[in-house]
């Protein structure tokens, strides 16, 4: 085992790392600053950004620092005597031709990120890197990820190749302290070889990690300033500074690093905020992208425990990176939000284990044949239009259908519930005269911690990628949103024509629309998840709507102004 703390280099990849904060438009007065007042803290390399081939495709898309050239790597540092200077490449995303011979560069050492799979391609390039006179350095991404098998191969292919230094990257913040010797222990008796660590601080393990990675011998430990970098960020260097300073080691100064701290990067943070947060918490807990858990959290539509859920699922299927594609087929298929297994769609429905009622049977099937109903949506005209609804319900007496927060404008008959969160929500503002209708997918301990009153079941099989259709009076699908699926349990329940009001739709003629009549935190913000609902509702309201042609009634009324064009009717017609 190597010797441990006063020989550990350290590098600093803030401007790097901390560039997926800013699009790596640090200025250059900033990067010469930060350049010097590293090198005087003791920092033994800094990482001053990326080099990569994407400039080619878009150069308008990123800052400087994404691709670091030589000629603003010399303005920066002309004229100080300062540490070494790294740059990294993506492999896949930068060429040979991307570096000069090392004589004609400032860069001393190039390291490259690669994932398991372009592991052995990335140390053939590496060792053309070194023979132009750098020193190589490879960095294992998503390393947690490896099964035994893969580690052991990677090992000997390290053993063979002729790379400088040997990265583990914590890449999702999933290691603790006690897990740190294993996984770093084949690799530290290569002869030649420099480990190093690139730790996250998804789970606040960084620091700790770090100094467990130094007891043991590892070579080489990275931070940035102010922990600054994507997701959860890095370990904070001015803390591994002023730690090595306190311990007797004269050569460490943290107070350079502590000025250009105050500033820049306390304001930088304000505006532009990175540490820790749940998303990357949650990631560090499944040793995943942290992408898939902050997609799944800024959806705004699904319980902790939901994603907690699925989660588990991607675990276990242990994808390279991130796919939002993987994303949305799980939720297609209906794994999240499903109460049980058997509620996926790849797995026959269990009408007893799906549902949390003590009916066998859907039993409002034909209740109300023949009647009108009006569904009354969320939309900001169903605040505005209220008045001609008012008067359409006078003049055509429907069973009303409701869901979520009406806010006392309406009294509907039912008043139904399919997501969770709204349901904690909004459960006690239900009218004590509407009936309560809760869908099969919210579990009966959260039913009971939240109502006191009697309820049915809202029966329908909650996944996505299923066609409307309706099988013993339970819908097969979840029909996207709540309002879309009332029109398939109006349908069960023998509606003759269904009228609906307030569903305004989510995008309006160049933008996305204010989606409801009331502000409501857990609504989505980013317009590609609002298009996609929109999307999926349009799909759903095409099929309701051939169903019913099919069964020779009349189709969809929209009453109130929506995007669903095709569906809008007008209240004026009716009134």
């Amino acid at each position: 085992m190597k010797s441990s703390v006063p020989q550990t280099q350290i590098l600093d990849c803030t401007i790097r790392d901390g560039g997926y904060i800013n699009n790596w438009g640090f200025e250059k007065s900033q990067v010469r600053e930060i350049y010097r007042a590293l090198s005087k803290s003791g920092v033994d390399i800094i990482e001053i950004g990326y080099r990569g081939t994407e400039k080619y495709f878009d150069p308008g898309k990123y800052g400087i620092w994404r691709f670091t050239s030589e000629e603003d790597l010399n303005e920066v540092t002309d004229g100080i005597e300062g540490s070494k200077i790294s740059v990294m490449g993506d492999y896949g995303k930068i060429e040979l031709n991307d570096f000069p011979n090392k004589d004609d560069s400032k860069v001393d050492m190039i390291r490259i990120a690669a994932h398991k799979n372009k592991i052995h391609d990335c140390l053939g390039f590496l060792s053309k890197i070194k023979s132009k006179g750098y020193i190589s350095s490879l960095q294992a991404m998503g390393f947690t990820g490896y099964s035994l098998r893969e580690r052991d191969e990677l090992r000997k292919a390290i053993e063979r190749s002729d790379v400088d230094y040997f990265y583990i990257a914590d890449s999702y913040g999933s290691i603790f302290p006690d897990q740190i010797e294993s996984l770093f222990e084949p690799f530290l008796n290569i002869e030649g070889l420099n480990v190093g660590f690139h730790p996250h601080n998804s789970l606040q393990m960084a620091f700790a990690n770090t100094l467990e990675a130094m007891r043991i011998g590892v070579d080489i430990v990275d931070g940035s300033i102010y922990g600054m970098g994507r997701g959860a960020g890095n370990l904070p260097i001015e803390t591994l500074i002023a730690y090595m300073q306190m311990n007797s080691h004269d050569r460490y100064n943290v107070i350079p690093v502590l000025s250009v701290l105050d500033k820049y990067f306390i304001e930088l943070q304000k505006k532009k905020p990175w540490g820790y947060q749940l998303p990357y918490m949650v990631s560090g807990i499944f040793k995943c992208h942290p992408y898939y858990a902050k997609d799944l959290i800024e959806r705004r539509e699904y319980t902790i425990e939901d994603i907690w859920k699925v989660m588990e699922v991607i675990q276990e299927m242990n994808p390279i990176g991130f796919d939002r594609s993987l994303i949305e087929s799980l939720i297609e298929r209906g794994y999240v939000g499903s109460l049980d297994p058997a509620c996926v769609s790849d797995t026959p429905i269990d009408p007893v284990k799906c549902k949390h009622g003590s009916e066998d049977t859907v039993n409002y099937i034909d209740r109300h044949l023949g009647k009108d109903f009006l569904v009354l949506a969320n939309g900001p005209s169903l605040e505005k239009y209220k008045e001609q609804i008012d008067a359409f319900i006078q003049q055509h007496d429907p069973v009303i259908m409701g869901a979520n927060f009406l806010n006392d404008l309406f009294v509907p008959h039912y008043h139904a519930f399919n997501n969770k969160k709204r349901f904690t929500m909004y459960a006690d503002t239900v009218n004590p005269a509407s009936k309560l209708l809760i869908g099969e997918n919210i579990p009966k301990s959260m039913i009971d911690e939240y109502v006191k009153k009697n309820y049915e079941t809202l029966y329908f099989k909650d996944v996505l990628d299923s066609n409307f259709n309706i099988i013993d009076g339970r819908i097969q699908s979840n029909c996207r949103t709540i309002s879309v699926l009332l029109l398939g349990v109006a349908i069960v329940m023998g509606a003759n024509r269904i009228f609906v009001a307030g569903m305004d739709g989510y995008l309006g003629k160049d933008k996305i629309t204010n989606t409801l009549f009331y502000e409501e935190t857990i609504e989505p913000s980013k317009e590609e998840y609002l298009v996609d609902r929109h999307k999926w509702n349009d799909f759903f309201l095409n099929q309701i709507d051939q169903y019913l042609c099919e069964n020779h009634k009349e189709g969809i009324h929209i009453l109130t102004p929506t995007c669903h064009r095709s569906f809008y009717k007008g209240i004026t017609n009716y009134i």
